[in-house]
């Protein structure tokens, strides 16, 4: 038997919900960029998405999958599953007034907001992301986002 189904007792809630009705809620809210409670009826309730949305958040579903289709993409390309180099950049991206103390002033871009830091494998598959103030630099960043990989042949 399972390990995982010891845990599992009669009296323990069930789910009301199928997951993949509340996955395509999550993608229907990521799609039109509509507020949580404007999400249609024919998908589940606003909340029963926002709640498991952020346990998989937390849990690093999302990460997890973007590494391991990084790697499917790369397999198929013929290239090895981990890059041996990334590119790295930034962006400032300008504010609103009601970001407030989060945004910084970029003086090279002469702009007020945050900046977003990217590290890219050479095929352009992410890496790491790191959101700052406009007014740090990628040495913050730097160490853990890009994950000690360094310059060299992209194998």
């Amino acid at each position: 038997m399972a390990p995982y189904l010891t845990l599992m007792t009669p009296e323990a809630p069930q789910r009301k919900y199928d997951l993949r009705e509340v996955f395509n809620g999550l993608r229907y809210i990521v799609r039109s960029g509509a507020p949580w409670r404007m999400l249609p009826n024919d998908l589940p309730p606003w909340h029963a998405v926002y709640e498991q949305t952020q346990r998989w958040v937390h849990s690093g579903v999302f990460e997890n999958i973007a590494h391991d289709l990084r790697e499917v993409l790369r397999i198929a390309q013929g290239r090895k599953p981990q890059p041996t180099a990334a590119i790295v950049d930034s962006r400032t991206l300008q504010s609103t007034p009601e970001s407030g103390h989060r945004a910084g002033y970029d003086g090279a871009k002469r702009r007020r907001g945050s900046k977003v830091h990217q590290a890219v494998d050479t095929l352009g598959h992410l890496l790491a992301l790191c959101v700052t103030a406009a007014d740090e630099h990628l040495r913050p960043c730097a160490g853990g986002a890009v994950g000690g990989q360094g310059a060299g042949s992209d194998g």
